[in-house]
């Protein structure tokens, strides 16, 4: 029997120590890969342009709507990367009143540099690992992202199996 569904205290607790220590230890590096101190990049800042790289120009409220974060905690975010040129904003091809956030050429530049930075970094971290556990691994990280958010949406709610929406972390 899986000892997680019986709900084993000792589990449990080493469980939610390891993840309180991987946040800790990920923040205090901000997982900002090898090389150039210059590749790492605040988070939120990272998550706003693997978005908007991924799904393309957006309105504050989609981009929102889709990290699960209110509409004035992104407009605060997005507005440094729009004083830096990592992100541009432009008029709504259909509404010329809507703003649109897009990833600019040198945000692209830049979340590449950062994401090659990262890769490099999480190939050092597994380095001894074989493929099977790197998948694994990814996969479960995956499900219990997947868990936390749909709680965070649902409080109360089961999420052990990912959605339709899993797949491997960027």
């Amino acid at each position: 029997m899986d000892m997680t569904t019986v709900g084993d205290p000792g589990l449990l607790d080493t469980l939610q120590h390891e993840v309180a220590l991987f946040a800790r230890r990920a923040e205090q590096t901000r997982l900002g890969g090898v090389g150039q101190v210059r590749n790492t990049m605040d988070r939120a800042a990272y998550l706003l342009l693997n978005r908007l790289d991924k799904e393309g120009p957006m309105g504050v409220k989609a981009l929102a709507s889709g990290m699960g974060i209110d509409s004035s905690t992104v407009t605060r975010q997005v507005a440094p990367l729009v004083d830096t040129g990592l992100v541009k904003r432009t008029s709504h091809p259909e509404d010329g009143r809507a703003v649109v956030l897009q990833l600019s050429p040198r945000g692209a530049a830049r979340l590449e540099e950062v994401r090659s930075s990262r890769r490099r970094l999480m190939d050092e971290l597994t380095e001894g690992w074989t493929p099977q556990e790197r998948e694994a691994f990814c996969s479960l990280l995956t499900r219990f992202n997947h868990a936390l958010s749909a709680r965070q949406t649902s409080p109360g709610t089961s999420a052990a199996e990912p959605g339709p929406e899993a797949g491997p972390a960027s």
